[in-house]
């Protein structure tokens, strides 16, 4: 089961990167929306920017490690692209964020677990794990009362694996 996971979240990243090339190549200042669009597809969700422009978020969640954030100016111009799951963009989260704060910085989650004993919720995102041990890395936030109360990281490994 494991191991179906595993290729299934390695093919969901290799096509969520055959569009990632498409869009940082498009010129900032000049590219607009539509050709943000015709290169990436509809936006999964918009976000309003101070001064009139928006954002517009492409999520690989649940099975990539990628978060497209596609800024536009006022006028529909490209402003940047980046990976809001980069390491900077996961620097981002601190204690006190609100969830759509958290949304807004991360995009969508891959899931949500709610541990009672705790009262946390937490929310995950596949991220990079190239440099990590075990086949995933997940970056985990922890919510009590709807705000962040700490990050942390949890890696997998195959259910074949000898630790001891």
């Amino acid at each position: 089961m494991l191991r179906n996971l595993i290729v299934v979240c390695l093919s969901f990243a290799v096509l969520g990167c055959a569009f990632t090339p498409k869009v940082a190549r498009l010129p900032p200042g000049q590219a607009t929306e539509a050709d943000v669009i015709a290169a990436a597809g509809p936006p999964f969700r918009r976000w309003a920017e101070p001064g009139g422009g928006e954002t517009l978020e492409y999520p690989t969640q649940p099975f990539g490690i990628s978060c497209l954030m596609v800024r536009l100016d006022a006028s529909g111009r490209l402003v940047s692209v980046e990976d809001a799951l980069s390491p900077l963009g996961l620097a981002q989260v601190q204690p006190g964020m609100s969830k759509e704060d958290v949304a807004r910085t991360l995009g969508r989650h891959r899931s949500v677990e709610f541990f009672a004993l705790s009262g946390e919720e937490v929310w995950d995102w596949n991220v990079d794990n190239s440099t990590g041990p075990g086949v995933a890395t997940l970056f985990n936030v922890h919510f009590r009362d709807d705000v962040v109360v700490r990050t942390s990281q949890t890696y997998v490994f195959p259910p074949d694996a000898d630790f001891f």
